[in-house]
């Protein structure tokens, strides 16, 4: 037997909004909660430290101080160019003899390499015939004038043989020239002018300064074309100069006359800067500072690259701080930990300047009298983390 339905005492169109009704309200008690407790505060608190935690740490109080500015940069070796130079063949001919090795020690007009040289022997037979030729017209010119003070000769002929009095003489003293631009000694030039000797075929290059051997381009039998063969090269290799490069920023403070010391395995040299190039290598964009080394001991060699700092000769004040009292926070900027007035010690935000040694300079957070933390610091940023 069917059972009857049961009937609702409220007609379905009636229900329907209350439904709606009931589900917002669910929905607005829901958005209505309380949110989720946000994550705490990372702003980095004061610290304060028991007298057991103060023994792990040292302060620095801040003063002004006199440092010098110190640039550091790399170098190449090279010879002291105002003591040293290339030989260059001072005549043509063929090499004979060599009479020096790479390494010699050599003095001025030291013979270097003897030459069979055509050029020679022909400029030392020139200067024979003008020493002849200039004696001869010295003495006519002097017997024509004596002659015309007696009337016995013209104005004109008087003057004809002045004239070429002082031709000769011309010509014998650019005769003398050539040999001396060919390095024949005043002792070889007096034999010469005295008729002791002949000048022979064989010329000698001599060297014009002393100094050492260090470039030997020569072996007997070559060929040598007067004033462009390279021969050797003499160096006075006690003194170097090394060409430091400064780049940016450094361009301003590097000075000639500051100090440099230059490094080369594991000793260091101390220099004077010359000079600063007043340009720019096109291709690196750097300045050269020439800086002149004692080397006395031959640890630079010629092309060697070395480390090179340079310091600064003119000193400036500042404030600064030792290196270990600068720590960095998460964004990579450095900071201080400063003691305040009730103890604490708390984080001060600093703008460095330049690096001195073991100690920084500040150039904005700081003040006279201020206290950091110059040892420790870790362990004080390890309790404020805590």
């Amino acid at each position: 037997m069917n059972k009857p339905k049961l009937r609702s005492p409220f007609p379905l169109r009636w229900c329907m909004p209350l439904l709606v009704a009931t589900a917002a309200a669910m929905l607005a008690a829901c958005s209505s909660s309380p949110a989720p407790t946000a994550a705490g505060d990372t702003t980095p608190h004061d610290v304060t430290l028991t007298s057991a935690q103060q023994q792990s740490i040292r302060l620095y109080t801040v003063e002004p101080s006199t440092y010098r500015t110190v640039t550091d940069t790399t170098g190449t070796v090279d010879y002291d160019h105002d003591h040293s130079t290339a030989v260059l063949a001072p005549f043509s001919g063929a090499v004979v003899k060599v009479l020096v090795a790479l390494g010699d020690h050599v003095q001025a007009g030291q013979p270097l390499a003897t030459v069979a040289s055509p050029d020679y022997a022909a400029a030392a037979e020139t200067y024979r015939k003008t020493l002849a030729a200039a004696h001869a017209a010295a003495q006519l010119a002097a017997t024509d004038k004596d002659l015309f003070a007696h009337d016995a000769i013209s104005q004109r002929e008087n003057t004809q043989a002045q004239s070429d009095a002082i031709g000769a003489a011309s010509d014998r003293d650019a005769a003398r020239a050539t040999l001396i631009a060919m390095h024949v000694p005043p002792a070889v030039l007096a034999r010469i002018e005295r008729g002791d000797a002949a000048a022979g075929d064989q010329g000698i290059i001599r060297a014009p300064l002393a100094g050492t051997v260090v470039e030997r381009s020569v072996t007997p039998g070559q060929l040598l074309s007067a004033g462009s063969t390279p021969c050797f090269t003499l160096a006075d290799v006690a003194k170097a100069w090394v060409m430091a490069q400064v780049y940016g920023r450094d361009l301003a403070r590097v000075k000639a006359g500051d100090r440099a010391r230059v490094t080369v395995d594991g000793k260091t040299l101390d220099g004077i800067v010359a000079n600063v190039s007043p340009g720019l290598d096109p291709d690196t964009r750097a300045a050269v500072a020439r800086v002149v080394v004692d080397n006395a001991a031959g640890l630079l060699k010629r092309h060697m690259y070395v480390q090179v700092q340079l310091v600064s000769a003119q000193a400036q004040r500042g404030l600064q701080v030792p290196v270990g009292a600068v720590l960095r926070d998460d964004e990579n900027l450095p900071f201080v930990y400063l003691r305040n007035a009730d103890g604490g010690y708390a984080r001060r935000p600093v703008t460095l300047g330049e690096r001195d040694g073991d100690r920084y300079l500040i150039a904005d957070g700081l003040h006279s009298g201020d206290q950091v933390v110059a040892e420790g610091g870790i362990f004080v940023r390890f309790i404020q983390t805590q």
